[in-house]
Order: structure tokens, then sequence, then C-alpha cells
């Protein structure tokens, strides 16, 4: 590329280049997923409970997606166009954001218990998680009661708090409640590294 053209690129993106700029980026939980899941398995395992009567049945599901925030500055172009001004991670602002993901389903036997089963109207969902550190305090906390839902869905919360990256271990402790049927519960650990993002983040400032 020649000098006047890779200056032509720099000039272009100087206005972008006065401020920092905030990403967000998929964290890696499993291969192929960008998130944890409890149960574990397959995207459609869910965790099942029945009424005493065996007449309605309630399954759920919950994915914790970390997601993890940086700001990019100003650094140098790859090697060879130096000219060339572009947007690079900074480590330093590395934070994580997580969001709660909650799946339910809920069934009706019509005749037999167990068997026949239907999926209508609408229904009450309550949805609750907890973030804990490794000493049991609570890092984020969401609750949302759902009114008026499908009898499957899902739905995506987000943590609203910002964790500090290489904290240790958290648990998530969730639970989910349709009123008159029964509550689901579970917990997951999830590590707050970020060791991974600094690495391509070193690598790709060679580049």
């Amino acid at each position: 590329m020649k000098r006047t053209r890779i200056a032509a690129l720099a000039l272009a993106t100087a206005a972008a280049a006065l401020t920092p700029v905030l990403v967000q980026a998929g964290a890696s939980a499993a291969e192929g997923t960008a998130y944890l899941q409890d149960p574990g398995g397959d995207e459609k395992k869910m965790k099942s409970m029945w009424t005493k009567d065996e007449m309605h049945k309630l399954e759920a599901q919950f994915r914790l997606q970390p997601s993890v925030q940086y700001e990019t500055v100003t650094g140098p172009g790859p090697k060879g166009a130096e000219d060339y001004k572009r947007q690079i991670p900074d480590p330093k602002t590395l934070a994580w954001q997580p969001v709660f993901e909650f799946a339910w389903s809920v069934s009706d036997s019509t005749v037999l218990k167990k068997a026949l089963t239907t999926k209508d109207g609408k229904h009450p969902i309550v949805v609750h998680a907890v973030l804990r550190s490794h000493s049991r305090a609570k890092a984020a906390e969401v609750r949302q009661e759902l009114a008026n839902r499908p009898a499957t869905g899902r739905v995506k919360v987000p943590g609203g708090k910002r964790i500090a990256c290489d904290t240790g271990v958290y648990t998530v402790e969730w639970e989910l409640t349709r009123t008159g049927y029964g509550t689901l519960t579970g917990s997951l650990p999830w590590n707050s590294s970020c060791e991974e993002y600094r690495t391509a983040f070193s690598q790709d400032l060679g580049k």
C-alpha cells in the first residue's frame, strides 16, 4: 500500500480515535458455546418436576452468559504500515458484564397423570438469580416477575453490575417459579479469569 493511501486512511479514522470505545465480547464457556448452562448437556436439556397430583409439570433451564467489556485506545499500525493508526484493546479496562438467561416449559395433563400433556395458556413466571463471590457475598442479583407468559419461553436479564477480572471463582444460584406448580433451582460455578483475553490482546498487538 502506498504511503499516500496509508495517510488517507489515518485521516479517515482520526476522529474515531480521539476517544476510547467500549467494546463487548462473548466469553467462551465450552467449545462452540458462549454460555454456562444448568443443567449441563445439550441446549434443550432442562430440569423438571411434577406437582403432587402429577397433573402439572414445570421445566426450567438456566444459562450464565458472561461477556467481557473493554475500552479501545489508539495504537500503531501493523508492521509495514506504521502510519496507519488503529483501535486496539486496552487490557487494563477489562471487566465482566454477566447476563442471566432463563427458559421454562409448563405442561398440563389432560386425562391421565403424566400423559397426554398440553402446553397452553398464559402463566406467571418468576425468575431469580444471585451471583456470589468465594466469600458468599452478593456480587450481583436479578429478580423479575413475568406476567402472562406463554407455556414455553426464554428471557435474558442483564446483571447490571461490572465484575472485576481475576477475582476468583463465583457461584450462581438460580430459581424459576411458576406459582401453583413449584420452583426449580440450581447452581453453577463461574471463573472470573480474564487471562484468555489478555493473551489474545497481546498476540493481536504484534500483528
